[in-house]
């Protein structure tokens, strides 16, 4: 039998369509330390750039730190829309260095690691009203299998799955697809998932770990995840996390820069 191939409907009800729906892509990965979180913000400044409007969604609801890594603090975030102490329209704020939109979460204090999948059904309703005039939304989500992040992956049309050359890295990853492919067969659709391998040491020894954990999937799960890009350990990386600043900001000629920007380009063109 063939390998799933990759379809971009998402599941009805993820965002009601008010006339005009954006793109749902998340940024998963099976363990934490794989830069996950600066991909979700490099990306998004990348895909700004290319002329799409981009929002931000830091769904890492145990451990938010999107609006830490670009030195921001919100005056709202995700914690004060669940208690019903600000309009969620009031939480999203411009990032100018990056020409996007940033929905923070709770930064720092774990007070959303509880939130439950009818909350974030909650919060996809709401989001649903205010969202029409993105071309994308971004969810960085939670590292591992969680129910929640589970709940939230199921419903994108396009995951971005983040993981290392490292032997434990690749074999969380290959634990997110096994139940990625389970909750998206149990709603009777297909599975758009792209592999991202990051801090490699060269582009071909993160085609190698790719090539492993595409071997793997097609073999046990039916599912061939394409490679979406290799990104190589680059200093000016650590550099830019540590000056609270967006890689394509403060150094556009990198060659983690080239990397994401050329993602970027595959990610949009299918």
């Amino acid at each position: 039998m063939q390998p799933d191939t990759i379809t971009h409907a998402a599941p009805h009800g993820a965002l009601a369509d008010h006339g005009r729906r954006p793109r749902l892509i998340a940024l998963a990965s099976g363990k934490g330390g794989v830069g996950k979180t600066w991909l979700t913000l490099t990306l998004a400044q990348a895909l700004s750039e290319r002329r799409h409007k981009l929002l931000v969604f830091d769904a890492d609801f145990g451990l938010a730190n999107a609006d830490i890594q670009l030195g921001h603090l919100p005056g709202f975030d995700l914690g004060a829309v669940l208690r019903d102490e600000t309009p969620l329209q009031d939480s999203i704020v411009p990032i100018e260095q990056g020409g996007f939109d940033l929905i923070a979460g709770q930064s720092g204090s774990g007070a959303l690691a509880g939130v439950t999948a009818t909350q974030v059904d909650g919060l996809l309703a709401r989001l649903s009203e205010i969202t029409a005039s993105y071309d994308v939304i971004l969810f960085d989500l939670g590292t591992g299998i969680n129910p929640t992040t589970r709940h939230l992956a199921a419903l994108m049309d396009t995951v971005i799955l983040v993981t290392t050359e490292d032997p434990a890295s690749l074999t969380d990853a290959y634990a997110v697809l096994k139940l990625l492919k389970r909750d998206r067969t149990e709603r009777d659709l297909l599975t758009d998932v792209r592999i991202v391998v990051n801090q490699t040491r060269s582009e071909q020894a993160g085609k190698r770990a790719h090539a492993a954990l595409a071997r793997a999937a097609r073999g046990f799960l039916r599912l061939d995840p394409p490679l979406l890009g290799t990104i190589g350990r680059d200093e000016r990386v650590a550099e830019a996390i540590r000056g609270q600043r967006l890689l394509l900001s403060q150094f556009p000629k990198s060659a983690a820069a080239a990397s994401v920007a050329a993602i970027a380009r595959r990610l949009m063109a299918r």
